[in-house]
């Protein structure tokens, strides 16, 4: 456990014990003994009931919901309410929203939401994510783009390739083409904000309708990316999930 989460721990009315009884994290414990974590979580989202978000996964520790395209993951101050947090908040109202990753708004796909403090850290850096994009013109077959990323100077969400950036890198295949757009399998090395769509804009081929980065809107109104794939081991047991969701037909419907 983290040093963050046992001082919580500490500081709270019972919140750890040994059958039954307070205990501290330094006192010696034996077999059978039963240890108890009580975390208060003082967090709060209204519930929100009349949202649909498709469960793909879920475990004791875990649930992995498929997000759609124009939800964003967290409220902000012009998204209030409509959020896969309020969501969440009306299917399990005793529990703490943790979004173990987190996509853009009008990214779809899969999104892990920890039910605890220690699944979040446990599964956080320990995830593989595979994404699918549409991107303009007709790339090579396979490829790897390693670019350092970087915040536009004067703005605060722009990322840009840039010397000074941290390092990025990300590997892609692609599955099939059009004469407009080429589909392709994404795996990050790397976890950057933005890094799909900045390195694509990078070599030339910005993703179908992110205009952010260059990408048309003609034939899609939002970038075309989804997370389609997702790799990880159970906090609990160790047992490897492997969890996958469909393109959804927006993008589909480009090929």
């Amino acid at each position: 456990m983290s040093r963050r989460l046992l001082t919580r721990l500490k500081r709270q009315s019972g919140g750890i014990t040994r059958n039954g009884e307070l205990v501290r994290s330094i006192d010696e414990v034996r077999q059978d003994d039963v240890i108890v974590l009580r975390l208060e979580d003082d967090s709060f989202l209204e519930p929100n009931s009349s949202l649909n978000v498709p469960i793909v996964f879920e475990n004791e520790s875990l649930v992995v919901f498929n997000k759609p395209s124009g939800m964003p993951v967290h409220p902000s101050i012009r998204h209030q309410g409509d959020t896969l947090g309020n969501y969440f908040a009306s299917l399990y109202p005793e529990l703490t929203f943790r979004s173990v990753n987190r996509l853009d708004r009008d990214t779809s796909g899969l999104c892990i939401i920890a039910k605890d403090a220690l699944a979040a850290k446990l599964l956080q850096g320990n995830c593989r994510k595979v994404y699918y994009a549409a991107v303009h013109g007709i790339i090579p077959e396979s490829g790897t783009i390693d670019a350092p990323i970087a915040r536009e100077r004067e703005s605060i969400i722009l990322r840009c390739v840039r010397d000074d950036g941290q390092r990025a890198v990300t590997h892609y295949k692609r599955l099939k083409h059009s004469e407009k757009y080429s589909l392709v399998e994404v795996d990050l090395e790397t976890g950057r904000t933005h890094q799909i769509r900045v390195h694509f804009a990078h070599i030339g081929a910005p993703l179908a309708g992110d205009d952010l980065y260059g990408g048309l809107r003609a034939d899609i109104g939002r970038q075309a990316l989804h997370c389609g794939m997702m790799l990880f081991n159970a906090p609990l047991s160790g047992e490897q999930i492997k969890v996958s969701a469909e393109l959804p037909e927006d993008i589909l419907s480009l090929f």
